[in-house]
């Protein structure tokens, strides 16, 4: 399971460092893909190739689903982290999240999401609110 915020750096080459409490999990291969919100999601291959094969049952009679699956899968790239624990972005990826220098690489149960670092602080800050508002609508009987 991904938890934590961490706070890495692109580099010139569009590589970024992966904390090293995430590695393991994602030792066999991962998948880049864009996510909601702007960001990036950063699935596991095992974990990706279960939702790519949940997908699979949705009805593409659907233009709603056609569209998902679309943009979801179009922009995925499988990567691999090399020696350093580095993965490389793949150029749109990081035009789609808006990735320059500053990143923010947050654990997202089954996934990493990685954001621009601005960005995360602004949506964190607009967020903040409902979600101590929600608690029970998200997770019942968890208050």
């Amino acid at each position: 399971m991904f938890l934590g915020t961490h706070t890495p750096r692109l580099d010139d080459k569009g590589r970024l460092i992966l904390p090293a409490k995430f590695r393991a999990e994602l030792a066999d291969g991962l998948v880049v893909t864009r996510g909601q919100e702007r960001c990036l999601y950063v699935f596991a291959m095992e974990e990706f190739v279960r939702i790519a094969d949940q997908m699979r049952t949705a009805p593409v009679t659907s233009k709603g689903v056609r569209d998902y699956l679309r943009v979801f899968l179009s922009g995925a790239s499988d990567e691999a982290l090399d020696k350093q624990g580095r993965i490389t972005v793949p150029p749109v990826l990081r035009e789609y999240a808006g990735l320059t220098r500053d990143c923010a690489v947050i654990g997202a149960g089954s996934r990493l999401e990685i954001w621009d670092a601005e960005a995360w602080s602004r949506y964190l800050a607009a967020t903040e609110q409902s979600f101590s508002e929600q608690a029970e609508e998200v997770v019942p009987g968890l208050l």
